[in-house]
């Protein structure tokens, strides 16, 4: 049984502007210990998504199933599913600026996450919380659990969130975007923490960084306009991508020339016919408009939606 089986995930936001079709039919599964990269550019749908698993989503409408070890998620009731968030799966947010409580030093942060889902009290919760801060790697954590979030750096921040979720030793870790806006350095010292911190955890990074996917996961999958276009192990999607969009991607990195992709991502809320990604496509024909590939298996685990994937 794997650990988490998403099947036929639909998630949409009704606007004043029309319906977002933030998530459209998404199949996805993650293994015990597996470390996933859901990688794409701003806009695929990637953060809904890790969202959507752990019900933290308002005024979204949500079918399909989200099963965790069995039980569907989307059938659980408030109180059910609390006592699944923090200890069982917990939420690395990003921009630690804006996810973390201003007004409380940041050891009593983690602290009151260790309390209220391990039922120690608040002198051992406070020490648990100054051990956890050292294994994420913050020098002197005793100093720096009595400091505010605005007090911290952004390395520093990103690391109280990692340790806030990790603190309580959950089982899936869904991480958001733990490396944006931070120096080169600062995202390597953060990269080598989630490495370590989640070699026995099973893991959802969610990031566009394709280098922190690279070092951190065993599998990528890649998202863009709601859905999967192509899913695979790590060396092989760096190795042998099929799909366009993944291709493009890879393009667009400095080690390969910085070349983007033309064209934006489409509108979630008018979504192209056909294939999502075709009007930027320099592949597409008549069958990418007219009609929408289905993500079928090629070869041994590695997946690809699209009809044209051998043209180039």
């Amino acid at each position: 049984m794997s650990l988490l089986k998403i099947t036929g995930l639909r998630v949409q936001f009704p606007t004043l502007g029309g319906v977002v079709k933030a998530v459209n039919t998404v199949d996805l599964e993650l293994e015990e210990g597996e470390n996933l990269g859901l990688i794409g550019e701003t806009g695929s749908g990637k953060t809904v998504l890790g969202m959507a698993i752990v019900r933290l989503l308002n005024g979204a409408e949500v079918e399909g199933r989200i099963e965790y070890l069995g039980r569907d998620f989307l059938k659980l009731n408030e109180v059910e599913m609390q006592k699944m968030r923090g200890k069982e799966i917990s939420v690395i947010f990003q921009n630690p600026t804006t996810s973390l409580n201003p007004v409380l030093k940041v050891g009593e942060q983690i602290a009151e996450s260790i309390r209220l889902n391990e039922g120690l009290d608040g002198t051992h919760a406070k020490k648990r919380a100054v051990q956890i801060l050292e294994v994420v790697g913050i020098s002197d954590a005793l100093h720096w659990a009595d400091r505010y979030p605005h007090q911290l750096s952004g390395g520093m921040a990103e690391r109280v969130m990692i340790a806030l979720g990790l603190a309580c030793n959950p089982r899936l870790v869904i991480a958001d975007e733990p490396t944006k806006g931070l120096d080169v350095k600062v995202k390597m010292q953060v990269v080598g923490v989630m490495r370590e911190m989640c070699k026995n955890k099973s893991l959802l990074l969610i990031t566009h960084d394709l280098g922190a996917a690279a070092e951190i996961c065993n599998r990528i999958a890649v998202m863009y306009g709601g859905e999967i276009l192509e899913m695979a192990g790590t060396e092989e999607i760096f190795r042998r991508p099929f799909h366009p969009y993944t291709k493009g991607l890879l393009r667009s990195l400095p080690i390969m020339g910085l070349r983007p992709i033309r064209g934006m991502s489409p509108s979630l809320i008018d979504l192209p016919s056909g294939c999502r990604f075709h009007p930027r496509c320099d592949l597409a024909d008549e069958i990418c408009r007219r009609e929408h590939p289905d993500l079928v298996e090629l070869e041994d685990g590695h997946h690809v939606r699209c009809f044209r994937y051998d043209r180039s």
